[in-house]
């Protein structure tokens, strides 16, 4: 009867060979190890895109050795529904699977109207973690980040906010994202003296993008914490799609999030000899990025977005070509900085 059956109902049978060929880093000094490509849940995760590509998705993921997922409370659109989306998958095909799986959220930006939902308050952040776990099904997340420092509410509250979430037993270890050195090295002393496992930081890092260069990546390995690189192909400039022209249905057409036109063509010049030289290497250019941040040795994982299972199968070639000789890392240096 369930011959020509092609829905997608059959129970999920993770792949047997799925640690075989992953590398997995240490995150700073912890005792986590993270795969060196993470996958991101910003886009295509919520309610508004199709829910079974987002299965397809999670599941060639883990076939492939990604274990750790990374959301926020407020990925969708609308905010909340990447959560609920991956709590419904989690549960159709990933329950048995849990403890192999490293699950983060976070929350910083806007959530919620009023007064309580934003920022860095210790009302805000136990708050939307209550709601995040109750959309992703979960008793407790891994890893849950402040999404952005606060500059009206003391680094203290915060901070007693994480570890507070960390001893109810609500998350694992806590980690902060777009926060400048100085500011992590406040908060990793204040963490230490509470004595929680604060474990990473999450920063916008590509080799188009290299303000941590400047203090962060040392500050992060003077505290023993872990570098996850996000939007490592800035938006998509760092693949060939923009080489030629910018695409009609591109994000830099319809002037997406941060990405527009002037904005693509501005780094062309930056971006077609690093394409270049991505082909002599025999990667694509959006390959040849990923692995490139996988030679800082802060950087414990590559953050990244798919739209389609294909797609994160290609970058995750990446990790088939890591090295790199001195004079090509001199050459992205001069074509990009």
């Amino acid at each position: 009867m369930h011959i020509n059956d092609k829905t997608n109902n059959k129970p999920y049978q993770p792949s047997a060979e799925r640690y075989d060929h992953m590398t997995y880093n240490r995150c700073g000094k912890s005792g986590v190890l993270l795969p060196a490509i993470s996958l991101g849940l910003w886009h295509n995760f919520g309610f508004v895109d199709n829910i079974e590509n987002a299965r397809n998705m999670l599941k060639t993921a883990f076939d492939l050795g990604i274990t750790n997922f990374d959301l926020a409370n407020n990925y969708g659109p609308p905010y909340g529904s990447a959560e609920t989306n991956f709590g419904t998958i989690l549960k159709k095909d990933f329950s048995s699977l849990r403890d192999e799986m490293f699950i983060s959220t976070k929350a910083g930006y806007d959530m919620w109207p009023g007064p309580y939902g934003n920022y860095g308050s210790r009302k805000y952040l136990i708050s939307s973690l209550d709601q995040s776990l109750k959309r992703m099904n979960l008793d407790y997340v891994d890893l849950y980040y402040h999404h952005r420092p606060d500059p009206e509410t003391p680094l203290e509250e915060t901070m007693l906010a994480l570890a507070d979430i960390v001893r109810q037993g609500k998350a694992l270890y806590v980690g902060i994202s777009n926060y400048e050195h100085t500011k992590t090295a406040e908060a990793a002393k204040i963490l230490k003296e509470l004595k929680v496992p604060f474990i990473i930081h999450q920063a916008k890092y590509s080799i188009l993008n290299r303000w941590v260069e400047d203090h962060l990546l040392d500050t992060l390995e003077a505290n023993d914490l872990g570098c996850i690189a996000f939007s490592p192909l800035a938006q998509g400039m760092l693949t060939d799609k923009y080489l030629k022209d910018i695409p009609k249905d591109s994000r830099a057409a319809k002037n997406f999030t941060y990405l527009d036109t002037d904005v693509v063509k501005q780094n062309m010049e930056k971006v077609k000899p690093l394409a270049e030289l991505a082909q002599q290497r025999g990667q694509k250019l959006s390959q040849m990025a990923i692995a490139w941040l996988l030679t800082r040795k802060q950087v414990a994982s590559v953050l990244i977005g798919a739209s389609s299972p294909e797609q994160l199968k290609e970058n995750v070639l990446a990790l088939e070509q890591p090295n790199f000789t001195e004079e090509e890392l001199q050459l992205i240096d001069k074509y990009s900085l």
